[in-house]
């Protein structure tokens, strides 16, 4: 009746994986959110959980098309997401980053529920290091070329 609690069922590696990706993807979220962007601390996590879940619930398929249909209906998905977040004002665009940082979420929730982990910890490592430590450049290039509005 309890077989689920049982640790060496299954459920606790899904479990597992769940956390990593959520782990991973609630850091990037929580950059974004501190930057006061539209997509946050919960549009990260929820996204990277969703992929991470439908692969999961997929499991290991002997066909790789259907392993692939389901990733290029994510990767579709995801990018719908993610253009909600990209605003035109006037001349000038904003939340490409944010979306970009969307479909990242999404592709490392993948890579967890794939047992890929390490892809997964160098995509948030990556998507990080592109938000924070590249900012400070592209706000000098900015202020150097001041773009039309």
């Amino acid at each position: 009746m309890f077989d689920f609690l049982n640790p060496s069922n299954v459920i606790w590696r899904y479990a597992g994986q769940m956390a990593l990706t959520y782990l991973l993807t609630a850091l990037i979220g929580w950059e974004r959110e501190q930057e006061a962007n539209s997509a946050g601390l919960r549009t990260f996590p929820l996204v990277g959980i969703a992929s991470c879940g439908y692969l999961l619930i997929l499991g290991v398929q002997p066909n790789s098309a259907d392993q692939s249909r389901v990733l290029q209906g994510l990767i579709t998905g995801i990018g719908f997401v993610g253009g909600g977040a990209i605003l035109k004002e006037g001349a000038t665009v904003r939340g490409t980053a944010t979306a970009a940082s969307i479909w990242n979420a999404g592709v490392i929730g993948a890579a967890v529920a794939l047992q890929h982990y390490w892809i997964a910890i160098f995509l948030a490592a990556l998507n990080l290091f592109t938000l924070r430590a590249l900012l400070p450049l592209k706000n000098r290039i900015d202020k150097e070329h001041p773009r039309p509005r």
